[in-house]
């Protein structure tokens, strides 16, 4: 997911990502969805059903390293959809 669909959904939250990392603006979003701020933490399981960035959570890429932009694996996949 790059930067600015990250951007795109902080603005339909109300959130200002002027200066923000990308990881900590996901981190912002979630905890306006009213989801915990945890991305990137989740190992083989995540109870957050409503978390808009729980499959690229979930799919291991963000340990340890931090966030990974894996836009070419999630083109048409899941945060495709409208929210």
């Amino acid at each position: 997911m790059k930067m600015q669909q990250v951007r795109t959904l902080a603005k339909k939250r109300g959130i200002n990502s002027f200066g923000k990392s990308k990881k900590n603006l996901i981190l912002e979003i979630q905890r306006a969805e009213g989801n915990f701020d945890c991305f990137g933490s989740a190992i083989d399981y995540c109870d957050q059903d409503a978390c808009c960035f729980r499959m690229l959570c979930l799919d291991g890429s963000t340990r340890p390293k931090g966030f990974i932009d894996r836009d070419e694996k999630l083109k048409g996949g899941y945060l495709s959809s409208p929210l």
